[in-house]
C-alpha cells in the first residue's frame, strides 16, 4: 500500500518551492511511517533549495518535525502506532567506529529508511537531512523517531529536531557550560538563542548574547542573557572583554559560521577558555589566525555537530523541563503557517524577523 499526500518539494536550484503529491510508500523492516502534525522552517532548508548542500535534486524538504507514528516495519520495538515522536537526522547505527568507542553522538553511519518516497510521476525524491517533514506523512528509519510526552505542543516539541537541539547542545554538551561560567553566544537566530537558553540552564553566572538585530538581542534576553551587545555599534571582542572583567568568557559559542565572527569569538574568550563553532559555513570560507595565538591562548576550540546530542537520552530530556516552565520552547516559534507559506517563511528568514516559522498541518 502507498499513501498519497501534500508535502513541499524544491525541483530545481534557487527556484521557488512547489505544493504538490508524492507517494509515500507503506514502512518497511526498520522503518516508521509518521503523520507530521509540525514541522520548522530551518536555514538548513533554504541551503537545501539553494543547492548548497548538494544537488540532488528534486528535494523534500522539511526535517525539524513532530508527529504521530502510524504504522512500523518488521522489527522495530522503540516505538509503537500512536507514539508522539519528534524527529532526528543522527539515528546512530550502534556499530561503527564512533559508536564502538563510546561516541555514538559522531556516528559515521546514522540511519535513514531504504524505499524511496517519490512524485506522482516516480521520481525519486531526496529527503531532506534523510527526512523530507513538510509533508503530511513521511517515511523514516525507526531509529529516526524518539517518543516524548504527548502533553508537548507539536509546534515548539517538533524545535528540537534540530536547531534549538543544535544550540543548546553547542553550550551545554559540546561547550560543557557549568554553574558560574561566563558565556557569550555570537548570532542570536534560532540557533544562538538555543545556546543562551542552554547556558541558562546550566546555571552560567553571565550570559553575552551579540547579533545585528535589537530583535534577536530582545528575544535572547528573554530566554536568559543578562547582557546584548549591538555588534553594528559596538566592537563585541571588546565588549564582551569589558563585561568578564577583562578577561573574555569562558566559553564563547559562534552560531553565525563565517571567519569574521570566529575571529571574535576566539578573541574573545578568556585564557584557556573554549570556542564552540555551530554555525554552518559554506564552502569557500577560510580562516586565517596567528599560529602563535592559537598555542599561547591555550583551551579548546570545537565544533558541534547537532549539539552532540543522543536524541533517546536529550530529547525526553528536554520535553520534561519544558512541561515543567523550565525551558520556554514556545518563545522560539515566532509564527505558525500552513503547509503552502513555506516560500513565503523564507523571504521572512531572510529578513531576520522570525526565530522559527512552524509549520501545523
Amino acid at each position: 500500500m502507498t499513501h498519497q499526500v501534500r508535502a513541499v518539494v524544491a525541483r530545481a536550484k534557487g527556484a521557488p518551492v512547489s505544493l504538490e503529491t508524492i507517494t509515500v510508500p507503506d514502512p518497511g523492516p526498520g522503518e516508521a511511517l509518521v503523520r507530521i502534525e509540525a514541522c520548522g522552517v530551518c536555514h538548513t532548508d533554504l541551503h537545501y533549495r539553494e543547492g548548497g548542500i548538494s544537488d540532488d535534486f528534486p528535494f523534500l524538504l522539511g526535517h525539524e518535525a513532530a508527529g504521530t507514528v502510524e504504522s512500523v516495519g518488521a522489527g522495530v520495538a522503540d516505538v509503537a502506532p500512536g507514539d508522539f515522536v519528534i524527529l532526528n537526522w543522527r539515528a546512530v547505527c550502534g556499530q561503527c567506529r564512533a559508536c564502538l568507542r563510546g561516541r555514538p553522538w559522531y556516528c559515521f553511519d546514522a540511519r535513514n529508511a531504504k524505499q524511496k518516497m517519490t512524485l506522482a510521476d516516480g521520481t525519486e525524491l531526496s529527503p531532506a537531512l534523510g527526512i523530507g517533514a513538510f509533508a503530511e506523512k513521511t517515511l523514516v528509519a525507526a531509529g529516526q523517531c524518539t517518543k516524548v510526552d504527548r502533553a508537548a505542543s507539536a509546534a515548539a516539541a517538533g524545535l528540537l529536531g534540530c536547531g534549538v537541539m543544535a544550540g543548546l547542545g553547542a553550550a551545554v554538551n559540546t561547550g560543557g557550560v557549568g554553574r558560574g561560567d561566563s558565556v557569550a553566544v555570537i548570532g542570536c537566530g534560532g540557533v544562538g538563542a538555543a545556546a543562551v537558553a542552554g547556558a541558562y540552564l546550566a546555571g552560567a553566572a553571565e550570559i553575552i548574547a551579540v547579533d545585528v538585530d535589537d530583535r534577536k538581542l530582545e528575544a535572547a534576553g528573554k530566554l536568559g542573557a543578562t547582557h546584548t551587545v549591538n555588534s553594528r555599534d559596538a566592537d563585541p571582542v571588546a565588549a564582551i572583554r569589558e563585561l568578564t572583567g577583562g578577561f573574555g568568557a569562558d566559553v564563547v559559542v559562534e552560531a553565525v559560521g563565517r571567519p569574521e565572527t570566529y575571529e571574535q569569538a576566539f578573541y574573545a574568550r578568556d585564557l584557556a577558555g573554549t570556542v564552540v563553532l555551530v554555525g554552518v559555513p559554506t564552502p569557500e570560507m577560510k580562516l586565517e589566525l596567528p599560529l602563535l595565538d592559537v598555542f599561547g591562548r591555550g583551551g579548546a576550540l570545537k565544533s558541534s555537530w547537532y549539539g552532540d546530542c543522543l536524541p533517546g537520552r536529550d530529547f525526553p530530556m528536554l520535553i520534561d523541563l519544558y512541561l515543567q516552565g523550565r525551558l520556554d520552547l514556545d518563545a522560539f516559534v515566532t509564527e505558525t503557517i500552513a503547509l503552502d507559506g513555506v516560500e513565503a517563511a523564507f523571504e521572512r528568514m531572510r529578513e531576520g524577523g522570525v526565530l522559527r516559522s512552524v509549520v501545523v498541518l
